[in-house]
């Protein structure tokens, strides 16, 4: 069983992990300039997730914490569109799982965000 103190750290890990992943993905996308795009694009936000999330993790406030938190979600949304545009306009582009480690991430945010609002 997780320790609830491990969590955050877990979490800091698999954000890492995650924008090293896109960092690696981002690489094996054909040179285009609308793929420059994409790829600027996506490991900006990517990389933010993370980002973000350590910030949370040393805000200040309840306050703090939680505008990070939902930055960390926005960013996580806005990588999983950057990474179906990739997939859209790459045929034979693979995105493996990151669409899916990206869209349990947003559920992760989203739920954190929501039990906040509950005051919990």
């Amino acid at each position: 069983m997780i320790n609830v103190q491990e969590r955050p750290q877990l979490l800091e890990d698999r954000t890492l992990n995650f924008a090293s992943d896109i960092i690696v993905f981002s690489k094996s996308l054909p040179r285009s300039l609308e793929n420059d795009v994409i790829r600027k694009q996506l490991v900006r936000s990517a990389s933010s997730i993370g980002a973000n999330y350590t910030e949370a993790n040393n805000s200040s406030s309840k306050l703090d914490f939680k505008n990070k938190i939902y930055i960390a979600k926005k960013e996580a949304s806005e990588t999983r569109y950057w990474l179906k545009l990739a997939k859209k306009t790459n045929e034979h582009v693979d995105t493996g799982g990151l669409l899916d480690e990206v869209s349990q991430l947003v559920f992760i945010f989203q739920k954190i965000v929501s039990t906040m609002k509950n005051g919990n």
